[in-house]
């Protein structure tokens, strides 16, 4: 068995906090241990939206020098994860990524792929594989 920092690690971001939490513990019962899975959702008044300093701390949660893959839910999602990535320290920056991938579907793959060891590239192929052609 691995060490969950010897893998990528995964972020959700949802505009919805039952929503982000809910695919954190699906992806979390299919890998266990195996992955850091982090969530953040809602916005800083515990409605819908997102906002970029819980991103940045659930980057920090699912840190690894591996990297991290952050799925998302919605187009201010992205961007603001986006925007996440711009403020982390530039030795980091290349490290996290955004998948553009569908959130339950992209997030269970890409930890599938990070729970065997691959590498960023890896896991963010794996999850945009899913995406309409």
């Amino acid at each position: 068995m691995s060490d969950s920092n010897d893998n990528v690690g995964i972020v959700i971001v949802s505009h919805s906090p039952d929503v982000a939490r809910g695919v954190a513990d699906m992806v979390a019962q299919m890998v266990g241990i195996e992955v850091k899975v982090a969530w953040c959702g809602g916005n800083v008044d515990g409605g819908l939206g997102t906002h970029v300093p819980a991103i940045l701390e659930a980057i920090d949660k699912a840190w690894t020098p591996r990297g991290v893959a952050i799925l998302v839910d919605l187009g201010g999602a992205q961007t603001n994860a986006e925007m996440a990535i711009e403020m982390l320290a530039e030795d980091r920056q290349g490290l996290v990524v955004v998948c553009e991938a569908p959130i339950v579907e992209g997030a269970i793959f890409a930890a599938t792929e990070a729970a065997g060891g691959a590498d960023l590239a890896a896991v963010r192929a794996e999850a945009e594989a899913l995406r309409a052609p």
